[in-house]
């Protein structure tokens, strides 16, 4: 039996301004996101449903991280190989910095690039309507370590 949901009202609000329609598995994955230091693959984030007794399926799981993908409730990063990551972040423009050893996830804001993207689309007669940059490299932590530990 699944434990019951503490639905956060502000997970509920960020869907409705996004156009997206509140129900109760979108919360379920929107709110076990936001759980998540860092990011999460959309196989990780079932089993964690499933350990916590929800009996969402994982076609579901995939289904409602690229509705919220879309529609700009949560970011996606491709650092893992073939399947995406996800991870719920700030409203404000941002870029990513990611550990390729431990995964671990930063957000950079403010973005600093819109002058520098702005000169390139000029010189190359480019309108530019938006941009995201993932920047992989190791965290600090993963830096210290000998390079056969990572």
């Amino acid at each position: 039996m699944a434990k019951p949901l503490q639905i956060e009202p502000a997970l509920s609000e960020l869907l409705a301004r996004r156009g997206v329609r509140v129900t109760r598995r979108r919360l379920e994955v929107l709110e076990e996101l936001g759980r998540e230091r860092d990011d999460v693959t959309a196989q990780a984030l079932w089993h964690r449903l499933r350990d916590r007794g929800s009996q969402t399926g994982l076609a579901t799981v995939y289904r409602t991280l690229s509705l919220l993908s879309e529609k700009g409730v949560i970011d996606t990063l491709s650092h893992h190989g073939t399947e995406l990551c996800y991870r719920l972040c700030t409203d404000a423009h941002h870029h990513h910095m990611v550990c390729s050893n431990c995964h671990s996830v930063v957000e950079i804001d403010p973005c600093g690039l819109d002058g520098w993207l702005d000169a390139v689309a000029s010189r190359h007669a480019f309108v530019v309507t938006d941009h995201k940059v993932e920047i992989t490299g190791l965290c600090g932590a993963c830096a210290e370590q000998p390079q056969g530990l990572r």
